[in-house]
């Protein structure tokens, strides 16, 4: 079972990871742009999202060595990670298991602490939406307003909508898998962890998921780590920010 990607450009190895219930649709504008600046960026879709392959087994462990076997596939090495929220963590466990395929580390606002399970309004949001009843986007979005009032991230969760057919809608995500796996997103690095290479963090000023007592933490399980604050941005900082979070990632893949 292999993970559904798209390739842009040629170079060092790039690759991108999005976050729980993203695709790599998420990442084209900024993956287009680390691609002209001369890497090749592989927007990788995690498994039971975007237009990759579903199945019952939903961890980080699994989700690493899914990476493990992309990173096979392609003949990549000396590869640089991005990953972002669930993505993030998929992409610190891949790091500190694999340290010698990569080069340096990204991760967008996301600490390896524990986190707890968060995500109910939006699961329950989009298990509300019935497809039998449902025949356009606006009728899933005035559906979803009734559990999600962010415009922003209902339009963000609407991109998961498909047309099977002619006149009929559904999810690209596995949401019965990924409701009954909801915990493991949370789920803390492993304690002995460690990747010893330039690592970045980043996180959105308005955002709550990489606070400053996450610091020693974060130091613990990534040494040589980096982290900076993109201003005007929340958890979804590289769509709220794109300029300051492509500046920072680039100027950090660069030097």
């Amino acid at each position: 079972m292999k993970l559904h990607s798209k390739i842009l450009g040629e170079g060092q190895p790039f690759i991108i990871l999005h976050g729980f219930l993203g695709m790599s649709d998420n990442w084209k504008t900024l993956g287009t742009k680390f691609s002209d600046a001369g890497f090749q960026v592989h927007l990788v879709d995690q498994r039971n999202h975007g237009r990759s392959f579903h199945d019952s087994q939903f961890s980080y462990e699994v989700l690493a060595e899914d990476l493990k076997a992309y990173c096979n596939e392609h003949q990549l090495k000396d590869v640089i990670l991005l990953g972002h929220s669930m993505g993030g963590k998929t992409v610190m466990l891949f790091s500190t298991l694999y340290p010698e395929l990569v080069s340096k580390l990204i991760v967008a606002d996301i600490s390896p602490r524990f986190y707890p399970v968060h995500h109910d309004a939006i699961l329950n949001g989009l298990s509300a939406l019935d497809f039998s009843e449902i025949k356009s986007r606006g009728e899933a979005d005035k559906i979803l307003s009734q559990y999600v009032s962010e415009i922003g991230t209902r339009m963000f969760l609407l991109k998961n909508l498909y047309w099977v057919e002619k006149g009929q809608l559904a999810l690209r995500i596995n949401l019965d898998v990924l409701k009954d796996n909801v915990s493991e997103v949370g789920e803390a690095l492993p304690m002995h962890s460690k990747f010893e290479k330039p690592t970045l963090f980043l996180r959105g000023d308005k955002s709550e998921y990489v606070m400053s007592n996450d610091e020693p933490l974060i130091k613990q399980h990534f040494p040589l780590a980096k982290i900076e604050t993109i201003s005007n941005a929340g958890h979804w900082l590289h769509a709220e920010n794109p300029a300051d979070f492509y500046e920072a990632v680039i100027n950090f893949v660069t030097t």
